[in-house]
């Protein structure tokens, strides 16, 4: 998993969500906090899906949640995980990435991910445009399967 940050600074200065809280709520700190994306390297892979580090804005270095989030239906990451419903479930309605950092705030950061920035399908589609753009420039970038191929200067 790559920051999204990496390759599209500019869109993502634009585009990362942030979200705002003037006062404590849900067990989590007052603050404002960022959802910074990360997406799979492999080009072999099409998971369709985003990790999501949620950093606070006053100490940008410290990861509090690693939310993993899936856009597509249930039956795409069904198919994907071959069988695994539940595993399938997880990706689509959000889950805490057990291989990843997490703080003791990470559970109530999902809960605020699941019912609030959710609900906002524009996000929900930036996320999929992002995954796009993210796997496209990779191609690009380290010559993969749907880069032309170079001219073998011997055979001119």
């Amino acid at each position: 998993m790559s920051p999204f940050l990496n390759r599209f600074p500019e869109i993502a200065a634009r585009e990362t969500r942030v979200v705002q809280l003037p006062y404590p709520q849900g067990g989590i700190p007052a603050g404002t906090y960022g959802f910074l994306e990360l997406y799979c390297i492999d080009l072999k892979c099409d998971c369709r899906r985003v990790l999501l580090q949620v950093r606070p804005e006053d100490k940008p270095e410290k990861i509090m949640a690693t939310i993993n989030y899936g856009w597509e239906a249930l039956d795409f990451y069904e198919k994907w995980l071959h069988g695994d419903r539940e595993g399938a479930h997880e990706i689509r309605n959000a889950s805490l990435d057990p291989l990843n950092a997490q703080s003791t705030y990470a559970p109530s950061l999902l809960r605020l991910f699941q019912t609030v920035v959710l609900q906002d399908k524009a996000y929900i589609e930036r996320l999929g445009r992002h995954y796009k753009m993210f796997k496209e420039h990779l191609r690009r970038s380290i010559g993969g399967s749907d880069a032309p191929p170079s001219p073998d200067p011997r055979s001119a």
